[in-house]
């Protein structure tokens, strides 16, 4: 879209007249904050630093919402969390150096799941930039390189007045699809340095549209209504887009089988005649996707996971929609479409001719009944039946966080998310830590729905700070640690590879007694109390602790 700046309203003379003369005291952080404002941002989440005293400092005299956490990487992920639940840009303050780069794996997680965060920087005084060894505190040759690779755009600040431009930039940038974190870098002494600029009132940062070529559509719809087994993949760009309904109405029109990736949870319902859910970590699914004739591929690049480890094979045609362009046909030859999902959806449904296929839901309880039948000739029943009793603790409208831990492997496959946007996980970067901060984003965004994070004890240890962060805001987050007393996903990966283990095995804390003394109830569960317990901590106001010694198994994998 076109942003066509004359259609503004001329200022009234009021406005004038503030503009000529802006209260005092003023400084380059104020500009932030009011670009923020300006921009429609009411929470923020970071920690201070030295060199980012002035945007605190402004803060301070701003109606703005400030959630601090104690690690700026759990800072990172819990404005992750804030831009997936809410589809608002999350803001993330950080200072220079060792607290810029400290949320770098956050970003790294925000970029793979197409999380809005806008993360702003300090950096050293003006003076001591261009590369130069000046010696300042905290000073890098070249911060902003550590950050190209990651976001989808870096913005440099180099004088007061270019503040609101780049951060409207970078707003606009981080809120078109695809979603994703971007950068600003703002040197101190502009941040602390007096400014007469205006206050900064509305900024013009609208999203770009990503349409989908029409001429395309028409060929996609067409090997869609013409297709004997046609089968859809939906991916997180459906969950992000907020597409899940067209999504269902065009499954139902073609009577074409979905199955969702990880990072699509919830996209399609569990329930549906035509979910093949998510088991496409399962050979059986796979085999069902390469026997399509069209499959349609939407928010999904088909990677490692989402492709069975790269054994899938496809023998039909591939139609894939997505907004990230480096996504389309990078695993697959395929007819690519580059457009934001929900849009290309609705084109799709304008263009398809219906079609029935009375066997579809058929096939689609077959393949589920072959798939369950071979866990179930795992004897894999304590993971199931843990599961299960999450599922039943857990409300209906609550999001739940997963950390990488043996747990949600399996809630990855076999974890009934009920609705979109609920199920969130840090698989599209594949870091530790995410589920409790990650929880507390999201708690900060709807403090009035109890959230579920589910930690391994491991990744449990990347976190415990943000028990302190739980208690000062009493956020509504239920933590389960599952202790197994390591690294128990890396445990049997080295021995199913390896047949020894090595650097595995943790010392840990009481994490019960830890949580109780920073304030946070806590109680040591077994398998058969964990569904009460959990609802008990869910239906209490505040944060609370739920521990779970087990020892977990994974499923045996199908793509060796």
């Amino acid at each position: 879209m076109s942003h066509d700046h004359d259609e503004r309203p001329p200022l009234t003379p009021e406005q004038i007249e503030a503009a000529l003369n802006p209260p005092p005291g003023r400084t380059g952080g104020d500009l932030v904050i009011e670009t923020l404002r300006g921009l429609g941002a009411t929470t923020v989440f970071g920690l201070p630093g030295q060199h980012a005293l002035g945007i605190f400092d402004a803060l301070r005299r701003s109606p703005l919402s400030y959630v601090g956490l104690r690690v700026e990487n759990n800072a990172g992920f819990a404005a992750d969390a804030y831009g997936r639940i809410t589809g608002e840009a999350a803001p993330l303050l950080l200072s220079t150096g060792p607290g810029a780069l400290t949320s770098l794996a956050a970003l790294q997680e925000a970029a793979a799941a197409s999380a809005p965060v806008l993360a702003i920087s300090s950096q050293v005084p003006a003076a001591g930039l261009g590369g130069g060894r000046h010696g300042y505190l905290h000073e890098l040759r070249d911060q902003q390189a550590s950050f190209r690779d990651i976001v989808k755009s870096v913005h440099l600040v180099r004088t007061a007045s270019q503040i609101p431009s780049a951060i409207a930039a970078a707003w606009e940038s981080a809120l078109t699809a695809p979603h994703g974190p971007v950068w600003v870098e703002i040197p101190e002494d502009v941040l602390s340095a007096e400014t007469v600029l205006p206050v900064v009132t509305a900024p013009d940062a609208t999203p770009r549209e990503v349409p989908a070529r029409p001429e395309l559509i028409a060929v996609a719809a067409h090997l869609l209504s013409h297709a004997r087994r046609p089968a859809i993949v939906a991916g997180g760009g459906v969950v992000r887009s907020d597409a899940s309904g067209k999504l269902r109405a065009l499954a139902e029109r073609i009577d074409a089988p979905v199955v969702t990736t990880y990072g699509g949870k919830g996209a399609f319902p569990w329930n549906h005649p035509l979910s093949l859910r998510s088991w496409i970590e399962d050979r059986h699914t796979t085999d069902f996707l390469e026997d399509a004739d069209v499959l349609l591929v939407v928010g999904s690049g088909l990677g490692e996971l989402s492709s069975n480890y790269h054994t899938f094979a496809p023998r039909g045609r591939i139609v894939q929609i997505e907004a990230d362009v480096g996504k389309l046909e990078a695993n697959h030859p395929a007819l690519g479409i580059h457009a934001d999902a929900r849009d290309a959806l609705a084109e799709l449904l304008d263009a398809v001719a219906p079609r029935t296929d009375p066997t579809a839901a058929a096939r689609v309880a077959e393949l589920l009944d072959r798939v369950r039948e071979r866990i179930d000739a795992q004897g894999r029943t304590l993971e199931q039946h843990l599961l299960a009793e999450i599922r039943r603790a857990l409300p209906d409208t609550s999001p739940s966080f997963w950390d990488m831990t043996i747990l949600s492997y399996w809630a990855w496959a076999a974890f009934d998310a009920r609705r979109p946007n609920t199920m969130h996980s840090a698989q599209g970067s594949g870091g530790l830590g995410y589920a409790f901060p990650g929880a507390l984003g999201a708690a900060t965004a709807d403090p009035a729905t109890p959230v579920l994070a589910v930690s391994g004890d491991g990744g449990a240890m990347y976190s415990l700070a943000e028990l302190a962060t739980a208690r000062q805001y009493d956020l509504p987050v239920t933590w389960l640690i599952v202790d197994d007393g390591g690294y128990g996903i890396l445990r049997a990966y080295m021995d199913a590879s390896f047949g020894a283990t090595t650097a595995t095995e943790l010392a840990r804390p009481d994490f019960v007694a830890l949580a109780e003394s920073f304030g946070v109830p806590a109680v040591r569960t077994d398998p058969e109390t964990l569904g009460d317990d959990l609802a008990a901590a869910l239906a209490r106001p505040g944060p609370s602790v739920v521990v779970l010694p087990a020892v977990l198994e994974m499923f045996e994998p199908t793509h060796q």
